[in-house]
């Protein structure tokens, strides 16, 4: 497989608009990456199934960099609640291994697919319409973080993304302000990419008819040529998020799950 300049240039235009979606909302940008890079693959002959997988763990592994990158801006104007992070993290890494290393690679993606779209139609429609959570609803303990966290994780690596859709609306029903609730959910990316792109490593080792240029399920010219562009306009999106209203961001956010949904509704009927 050649990768020519026209590659290139696809890559790095979606690393650009990824990068943004990183900072601002807090999601990973998988909700472009995962149609647009296995489109890419199916291109260069890679069977469907295959194309979707590695699709799921590029745009995962992407995460890893614009995490970094996003969470410093956010960090610089005191908005990640790192005691949330600590909470949630232990329960993220243990999800996303048991999603990347089993299930990943045995479960059926049309299920998946349905199932996902409508959680997260749920979750954005809570969202656009602006619910109020109880005033004394407030973060869960340590079991109920360890439990929302694995759910996070779990979810994350079997769709490639950083879990936006779920720790997001999580935290504002938890009564955490939504700008807070962006900026920590970009820190949580970073142990939900890490342990879920081990995962796809490991279980990728014996996968057959892997494209050139690839480690495991990773698609390597598109992690490089993404990740680079990605790191330079996640801090924009994350200056952005915080020139925003909160309604305004909210229903920006939800519009996005809605996009999001509608994808995995039209993967899952059409597998």
């Amino acid at each position: 497989m050649i990768i020519e300049p026209v590659l290139l240039a696809q890559l790095a235009v979606l690393g650009l608009c990824t990068g943004f979606l990183a900072g601002l909302l807090g999601i990973g940008g998988g909700l472009i990456m995962v149609p647009v890079i296995t489109y890419l693959l199916g291109q260069r002959g890679v069977s469907a199934d295959l194309a979707v997988k590695m699709a799921i763990a590029t745009s995962m592994a992407t995460i890893i960099f614009t995490s970094v990158s996003s969470v410093r801006a956010h960090h610089k104007k005191k908005a990640v609640r790192w005691d949330l992070v600590k909470g949630l993290a232990p329960g993220i890494v243990l999800g996303s291994l048991i999603g990347s290393l089993g299930i990943f690679a045995f479960t059926k993606g049309a299920f998946l697919a349905l199932f996902f779209a409508a959680f997260v139609s749920f979750s954005a429609t809570q969202m656009f319409l602006d619910k109020k959570p109880a005033p004394s609803r407030q973060v869960p303990g340590f079991q109920g973080l360890l439990g929302a966290g694995g759910l996070i994780g779990l979810l994350s690596g079997l769709v490639g993304a950083g879990g936006g859709f779920i720790s997001v609306p999580f935290m504002a029903w938890c009564n955490v302000a939504v700008h807070n609730a962006v900026a920590t959910s970009a820190a949580l990316g970073f142990p939900i990419a890490l342990a879920n792109v081990a995962g796809y490593i490991v279980s990728g080792q014996n996968v057959q008819d892997l494209p050139a240029y690839s480690f495991g399920y990773l698609w390597l010219p598109a992690l490089g040529v993404i990740a680079l562009c990605s790191v330079f306009m996640a801090p924009i999106g994350a200056a952005t998020a915080h020139k925003l209203p909160v309604k305004q961001l909210k229903r920006f956010f939800a519009s996005v799950l809605y996009l999001l949904a509608a994808y995995m509704l039209y993967k899952g009927l059409s597998a």
